[in-house]
């Protein structure tokens, strides 16, 4: 029997959202060894963002955008991307990509403490069970001997952690923000925006700017599969299966992302996976899921 286009289309897009995303903490780990952070996480989404106008243009789709959507963009380029994306690149100086990853998967865990605190949202009992075991799978990753003893990887969790609290804060602006109803649209101005802030934090920080010809092949090839494949190709798969199938069946991301991160990182980097690390991950997914199995609000494209 002949395969549709359509089914085609949903199974790339997942290949995409599920591999590709999952290998961008790897990717990030590969150039952030070489590259100064703020100026890798710049150059990446001004590019990006620069690319994404480009090809709108070719679409002839229109780039218009009010003062109060700019505004908007900046703020939620800001959140994500600026801080949100760019202190986690800068913590994968310390931090393992598989743990980074691990961590990064209990945002949605803060999103729901978030909207308790300022919306007032009823927690669920899925939810509360949701909680107690994010915060004992987090406690059980970021508790080994291996962590605590290694310099700058307390530090390094720490600051993603403050990251997923400005994803979570960000998630919930953007639900409320008048922003460009062009998914594409809203995403170059954010990437934009979220470059030049991440430069002017690049100049401000003293770090040693660099020509890409100076650049060894392995983090020429990770900002490459960064900037058109993690910044534009997987960010298009994740809307168009909003668009598609159920938000439930898009946040399964949520749980592939870390494994195919840790995977990676063993197998690349050499990356050490222990027994503890294994039970933090199910244990923490396995709050992830309580928690995403009764949320009604659409997962958003973070940290990636």
């Amino acid at each position: 029997m002949a395969v549709s286009r359509k089914t085609i289309s949903i199974v790339l897009a997942f290949f995409a959202i599920y591999v590709i995303w999952g290998s961008t903490y790897l990717l990030n780990k590969i150039a952030v060894s070489e590259l100064p952070p703020f100026m890798l996480a710049s150059m990446r989404f001004f590019t990006a963002g620069i690319l994404i106008f480009i090809i709108a243009k070719i679409l002839k789709v229109d780039i218009s955008i009010t003062k109060k959507q700019l505004k908007n963009t900046i703020i939620a380029g800001f959140l994500f991307l600026s801080f949100g994306n760019g202190v986690v690149v800068w913590a994968l100086k310390y931090v393992d990509s598989g743990f980074a990853a691990l961590e990064i998967s209990a945002q949605p865990l803060v999103v729901l403490i978030l909207m308790r605190i300022l919306q007032g949202k009823k927690i669920s009992g899925m939810s509360y069970i949701g909680v107690f075991l994010g915060f004992t799978g987090i406690f059980l990753l970021v508790s080994q001997k291996q962590i605590i003893n290694q310099e700058g990887q307390i530090l390094g969790m720490i600051m993603i952690f403050i990251c997923m609290l400005s994803w979570a804060y960000a998630s919930i602006f953007v639900g409320q923000a008048d922003l460009p109803k062009n998914f594409f649209v809203n995403t170059g101005y954010q990437m934009v925006a979220a470059g030049v802030m991440l430069g002017i934090a690049s100049v401000s920080f003293n770090e040693t700017w660099s020509a890409p010809t100076t650049w060894s092949t392995d983090v020429l090839w990770a900002m490459f599969l960064l900037i058109i494949f993690g910044s534009i190709i997987a960010f298009t798969a994740f809307n168009y299966l909003l668009k598609e199938v159920s938000p439930e069946k898009v946040a399964t991301s949520t749980y592939v992302n870390p494994i195919i991160a840790l995977v990676l990182g063993w197998w690349i980097l050499n990356e050490n996976i222990t027994k503890q690390s294994i039970i933090a991950a199910v244990v923490l997914l396995t709050g992830v899921y309580f928690i995403n199995s009764k949320r009604k609000i659409k997962p958003r494209a973070l940290g990636r």
